[in-house]
């Protein structure tokens, strides 16, 4: 397994799980935005109770959620150690810079951004998750059985205007970081081509664009709703 080790050390290695685990993610916001769209339905959050028991009971979830959470830190880890080892190889600036001529500013401010997606990360779990697993969330009864009520979680977190308004600048950022990693992950694994290049920047920035809003859309409707604004 020497091989597989010095392939992943290396520079294009590390490069390549930052490419994977970054589409990993991607194709977990897609999944996850489709499930808390049923924030949306009508009906005193019974679907998105519903949908919360299946996702934190199913073995299969559970294994994607191990997953993600690894996907993440691999993520985070990989992306110092790049960052880290590209200021080590240039420790003398050039005298004459001029980065936005060779690079555009999400490109520049990956490594900002991916810290503040993060810090939002570690929030957003100890909002929710934490308070799923370990805090006292009321049981509400269906005709499928009796539940956690975590509808009331997101209620009680998105009635607060100032989390509102932290979660939605925090998609914002997520947008940026998002606009620059979908292509770079498509180019790190060599998928770039001449013919395909321009519809694979057009899709990244259709999703960095589209997947961000209707996340920010929930808990701004959330707020909206609880305060009597619809």
């Amino acid at each position: 397994m020497s091989w597989l080790s010095q392939a992943l050390s290396s520079s294009l290695g590390k490069k390549l799980l930052m490419a994977m685990t970054g589409l990993f993610l991607i194709v977990f916001l897609i999944g996850h935005l489709l499930g808390n769209m049923l924030l949306f339905k009508d009906d005193g959050g019974q679907a998105f109770n519903e949908y919360a028991k299946f996702m934190t009971t199913t073995p299969a979830v559970l294994v994607l959620s191990i997953l993600t959470y690894i996907s993440i830190i691999a993520h985070v880890i990989y992306s110092i150690i790049i960052t880290i080892h590209n200021r080590k190889s240039r420790p003398v600036q050039y005298a004459v810079s001029n980065a936005s001529a060779n690079s555009v500013w999400t490109s520049r401010s990956m490594g900002v951004l991916g810290t503040l997606v993060l810090i939002f990360i570690v929030i957003h779990l100890k909002s929710f998750w934490f308070e799923m697993k370990f805090g006292s969330v009321p049981i509400v009864a269906y005709d499928s059985g009796s539940i956690k009520n975590l509808y009331l979680i997101v209620v009680e977190a998105f009635s607060q205007s100032w989390y509102v308004a932290f979660y939605v600048i925090a998609m914002m950022v997520l947008a940026f970081h998002l606009s620059h990693g979908f292509k770079s992950a498509f180019q790190t694994l060599g998928l770039a081509h001449i013919k395909y290049t321009p519809l694979i920047k057009t899709i990244g920035t259709a999703f960095a664009i589209i997947v961000p809003t209707l996340f920010a859309s929930m808990p701004i409707y959330m707020y909206m709703k609880f305060h009597g604004l619809l």
